[in-house]
């Protein structure tokens, strides 16, 4: 392992779960700062993003993958502060964000080289801490399994969360009609403010009703769902023909009462992914998309991550009260 010029400290400050339960679970411990494997880099982690899955690991719903560390948080940006054996691409002191199967509510974490990317340029590390979870997840979810093209439109449920702002930034720049739904009136405003071209409050409105008027009958080509329950059958009724709806969360439950007649009278396709077991391979190949084709748009100020709240790393806990009210729009962000 190739070390920065200043020896790096033993031990830091990280958030431990020492037991399932409520946003109080979340405790900041003493750790041992974690050594870069081969094909690893060490990051001094100056921003991490919270995401619901860290919601359902503190609530013991969504346990880490094997080998993957038990602390929470997928993505992180900071300075490159130690290499691994065979780590080619970055150096020492290199500003990079990342995603990691956990370890980023922490002030070092480790990621391997192949799912990091440069911190954009102009980006501040919050903003970057920003965008690998979400980032990754849209880009694969709706322009991969969903096949979004120019001129689609995408329904986008939970459209002022991390999830929501970064897919209705992305499908605009690529072209495509989008409606979301949200729970009031200034997330409404929010979501429209970033490029929605229709907003439908979802506690006074029925999306499936309006969906279609707004389609000219026609309905959403692409539906990003992380909501589930009754939602899934009413996606099938909202949805296009030839539709393709992606199911990314179960927030109100995975199991549902449907009409699957409607997915063979429309041709409907129903797929969906996780995005924190897959291998680095596999994420990898997404990060290079990513690199590809949405870096020049950061490099150009067309989109960036919106950053709703910064918290202390040891406040985590009220990081995770504030999602779990669930009154933000865009990411929340923690900083050691």
């Amino acid at each position: 392992m190739t070390s920065s010029a200043s020896s790096l400290p033993s031990m830091m400050t990280a958030i431990g779960l020492p037991v399932p339960g409520g946003p109080e679970a979340l405790i900041p411990e003493t750790r041992p700062v974690p050594q870069p494997k081969p094909g690893e880099v060490l990051v001094k982690v100056e921003a991490a993003g919270v995401n619901r899955p860290d919601v359902l690991q503190r609530k013991g719903l969504y346990p880490p993958p094997p080998g993957a560390p038990d602390i929470p948080g997928l993505e992180i940006a900071g300075i490159v502060v130690a290499l691994g054996e065979g780590v080619q691409r970055y150096a020492l002191g290199d500003h990079v964000c990342a995603l990691v199967p956990g370890g980023g509510y922490a002030e070092y974490c480790t990621a391997h080289e192949s799912n990091v990317l440069p911190v954009p340029t102009g980006f501040s590390f919050e903003e970057a801490a920003g965008i690998p979870e979400t980032f990754f997840t849209v880009w694969t979810n709706v322009f991969e399994r969903g096949a979004l093209k120019a001129g689609e439109t995408l329904l986008i449920h939970g459209g002022t969360s991390g999830i929501g702002t970064t897919a209705i930034m992305l499908a605009k720049e690529f072209g495509a009609r989008v409606i979301v739904t949200v729970g009031s009136e200034d997330k409404r405003q929010a979501a429209l403010a970033l490029g929605a071209d229709h907003a439908i409050v979802y506690r006074s409105e029925d999306f499936v009703e309006k969906t279609l008027a707004f389609t000219d009958q026609h309905g959403a080509d692409v539906i990003l769902d992380m909501v589930g329950g009754d939602y899934i059958g009413r996606n099938y009724r909202a949805a296009a023909r030839d539709g393709r709806i992606v199911q990314i969360a179960f927030q109100a439950g995975s199991k549902a009462e449907a009409d699957f007649s409607l997915l063979m009278m429309k041709r409907l396709v129903h797929t969906g992914s996780t995005l924190r077991p897959r291998s680095v391979a596999e994420k990898a190949v997404i990060a290079a998309a990513l690199e590809a084709k949405v870096w020049p748009l950061f490099e150009k100020s067309r989109c960036k991550p919106q950053i709703f709240a910064v918290f202390p790393l040891k406040q985590a806990s009220a990081a995770h009260h504030m999602m779990e009210e669930g009154s933000h729009i865009g990411k929340i962000i923690l900083k050691p």
